[in-house]
């Protein structure tokens, strides 16, 4: 076996193609038509959603503008099924956001949201009314990402995550490795949400 093959692999650009071939061939072409009632909607009752605060059903209503976050501390056991719009404000804010200011540099939410903490991120995020809007808050939060991750050098790669994160012994290369899990992860439900919109109109005629 070739082994010195291995020991050169750039092993930076290894992590960054598995979340830049998802995002340019799977998830983000799905997104493509994306609507505002596809955006809404809500498959089944009980739904975790961005709402107008006033019309808020959770214990938290995360966020300091005229739409809100559905959440509850501790989280309901079941957790509820969420829509499209509650699952990219997820990526948006939880998964990307925080990440890029607690080890990019990038603006937080606002002043005051700092570090891996979402609760903290979500309470002061101004969330998307529209899929558009929503739209556009991936894609810069996304962008943001993947230039964070092309600065990293291998020694930054192999070094500890820190404080900004709850497990801060694991290296930054573990981190970068969740992070694309989880975009992977909350892009295929989006994408199946898409799917079952496509179809409800034939369940709701039975």
């Amino acid at each position: 076996m070739d082994t010195d093959r291995y020991v050169d692999l750039d092993w930076k650009s290894e992590l960054l193609d598995q979340l830049e071939f998802h995002w340019e061939h799977q998830l983000r072409p799905r997104l493509n038509g994306l609507t505002d009632d596809e955006y809404f909607w809500e498959p089944v009752p009980g739904c975790w959603s961005i709402r107008p605060r006033a019309q808020a059903t959770t214990p938290l209503a995360m966020g300091p503008g005229e739409f809100v976050m559905d959440y509850a501390l501790p989280p309901h056991d079941p957790e509820p099924v969420t829509t499209i719009a509650w699952r990219l404000a997820h990526v948006i804010v939880g998964v990307f956001n925080s990440r890029t200011a607690a080890h990019f540099g990038h603006a937080p939410a606002r002043p005051g949201a700092t570090g891996w903490r979402a609760h903290d991120q979500w309470a002061m995020w101004d969330y998307a009314t529209t899929a558009a809007e929503a739209i556009r808050q991936l894609d810069a939060a996304y962008a943001g990402w993947a230039e964070g991750v092309r600065g990293l050098g291998a020694d930054e790669l192999g070094r500890p995550c820190g404080p900004a994160e709850p497990f801060p012994d694991a290296s930054m290369a573990g981190l970068v490795l969740h992070i694309h899990r989880e975009v992977i992860h909350h892009g295929a439900e989006i994408s199946l949400l898409r799917d079952l919109y496509q179809w409800k109109g034939d369940r709701d005629a039975l």
